[in-house]
């Protein structure tokens, strides 16, 4: 494992338990050469997964993206950091099941918006306002009056 402050790969494990409800390792690490102590998750990866953009581009799936992409729209929303990591690990683990290696970007972000209305509708609606390309507020309008149950639309 390569250090984040010095790069050196010379580091050492102090500690290990298991996180995310036992799906992942958290290791804490020491860096040898700078003193440097960082944490790091090993998780199962059952097979490699290609996102094809609607471009047409192919690109690697990339957790981390997916995780900020999600940290954004729950940002200062009162849910916890454990369930957020819960629902990412849940939402990888489904693209991974569904049995193919190239997942169109509309499947991960209809799967994303899935298991944020479930969570957040807050957020829910911040995910799907960037997802869903919204250029107006008459487009935010629109969505939330969808949203709405039809005995509780305002007159």
């Amino acid at each position: 494992m390569r250090c984040p402050f010095c790069g050196s790969t010379d580091t050492q494990v102090k500690d290990s338990r298991p996180a995310e409800d036992h799906a992942a390792i958290r290791r804490r690490r020491l860096c040898l050469s700078c003193a440097g102590r960082f944490t790091s998750y090993e998780r199962v990866q059952l097979r490699d997964l290609v996102v094809k953009k609607s471009t047409g581009r192919r690109e690697d799936f990339d957790r981390d993206k997916l995780e900020r992409s999600v940290k954004i729209a729950m940002r200062k929303r009162p849910i916890e950091a454990e369930r957020v990591t819960r629902m990412i690990s849940g939402i990888v683990r489904r693209l991974e099941s569904m049995g193919e290696s190239d997942i169109p970007s509309t499947s991960i972000g209809e799967i994303v918006m899935e298991a944020l209305a479930r969570i957040d509708t807050v957020a829910f609606v911040r995910f799907a306002s960037v997802y869903k390309n919204f250029q107006e507020a008459d487009d935010f309008e629109s969505f939330v009056t969808q949203l709405r149950p039809k005995d509780e639309v305002p007159e």
